[in-house]
């Protein structure tokens, strides 16, 4: 009697095996392609695996949607915070004649301010030409060029020239556009120009001002500087400077803006300045439930009325000055009394009180007689 091997055996198995599987595959294979279900089970499946897969990467990975957007999220705080500077080539060149330059006395406060050199991370250099940002660049600062075509704002411009007006309408359209990015910001320093009257030019950050700005609350709105207090900080009556001030972004900020700069064409012989004055005194503000609050020149002291409290002042702004050259004068001797103050105090023993008086702004006082 013959007998297969063990060998033809397993053969045999496996043979028989592959051929009942493939039967089996030709049947289910077809229904598979027929019943929705099953379809719709492979394709979920699929997709929710490279779901999966993706959303790894989405983790790491942020879609910006232009170049103001990459640069404002550099620079942000945590809670979407900037420090807005706008500056042209007159802002950071020397003058002939000239020891320093205002973007140079500005970065000075920083270094020598209380607690105010991080604030530098989170500055955010406008520049208008093309001087300007390659000097930002230069000072591996964070920088941002604001391209406007046809128009030339390297020079210092002549106060209510038409490129002057030009230059502050596209100076607002761009906060109103940071404002439409989600960003709050605190807007300080901005062109240097030709003007007996503008004093928005100027701030010296002398200690970090964001522990007395509303910027972890959501109940101001708008914060902004005054020439001179009138003790209500809730009054429109004070006289608003819009050198330096806090904006939080939100629907009442962003149409205060669009109020804004929808009056530039309607608006003649008028700096925005000028029209934002006018929006608050219509009772623009009302109509928005827009909640600002005016701040103390106590704390944001400025050569109209400078603060007495050495220990409580922030910034000082070149206000209440007629000409670039005084601003700059008065500037430097406003930061050797900052200086001056810190030395004294820090080689004073125990609780000795140091004595203090800001020196006298006389560039700025003499400039409205000499223009100086």
């Amino acid at each position: 009697m013959n007998m297969d091997s063990p060998r033809n055996v397993l053969g045999n198995t496996v043979l028989v095996s592959f051929l009942f599987a493939c039967v089996l595959y030709l049947c289910i294979w077809p229904v598979s392609l027929s019943n929705p279900l099953l379809l719709s089970f492979h394709r979920s499946h699929s997709q929710a695996v490279s779901i999966r897969l993706c959303a790894c990467d989405m983790k790491t990975l942020k879609f910006p949607t232009d170049e103001l957007e990459l640069a404002l999220e550099k620079v942000s705080t945590p809670n979407k915070t900037v420090i807005i500077a706008v500056v042209n080539q007159a802002y950071v060149e020397h003058s002939v004649g000239a020891e320093t330059t205002m973007l140079d006395l500005f970065l000075e406060s920083f270094w020598l301010g209380e607690d105010t050199r991080p604030l530098l991370d989170h500055l955010l250099l406008v520049s208008v030409d093309q001087i300007a940002y390659e000097m930002c660049v230069f000072k591996r600062l964070n920088c941002y060029k604001l391209e406007t075509k046809g128009v030339d704002f390297g020079k210092e411009q002549i106060y209510m020239s038409q490129d002057f007006i030009n230059m502050m309408w596209r100076r607002t359209l761009l906060l109103l556009d940071i404002l439409k990015h989600g960003y709050n910001f605190i807007f300080t320093a901005s062109f240097l120009l030709k003007s007996p009257l503008i004093s928005d030019i100027d701030v010296m950050w002398l200690r970090n001002p964001l522990s007395r700005l509303s910027i972890h609350s959501e109940s101001v709105d708008l914060e902004m500087s005054t020439d001179r207090f009138n003790g209500d900080p809730r009054s429109e009556k004070n006289p608003i400077n819009t050198g330096f001030y806090y904006i939080r972004s939100n629907n009442r900020t962003v149409s205060l803006f669009d109020a804004w700069y929808g009056r530039k064409d309607s608006s003649t012989g008028k700096k925005e300045q000028d029209v934002f004055f006018d929006l608050m005194a219509e009772g623009m503000f009302g109509r928005l439930g827009l909640r600002a609050r005016f701040l103390d020149t106590a704390f944001f002291s400025g050569f109209c009325e400078d603060s007495r409290d050495i220990e409580a002042v922030i910034t000082v702004h070149a206000n209440c000055c007629r000409s670039i050259n005084a601003k700059i004068k008065d500037l430097k001797a406003a930061l050797r009394d900052w200086k001056k103050y810190w030395a004294e105090t820090s080689s004073a023993r125990g609780d000795v009180t140091v004595p203090f008086s800001w020196t006298g702004h006389f560039g700025c006082l003499d400039s409205w007689n000499n223009n100086a």
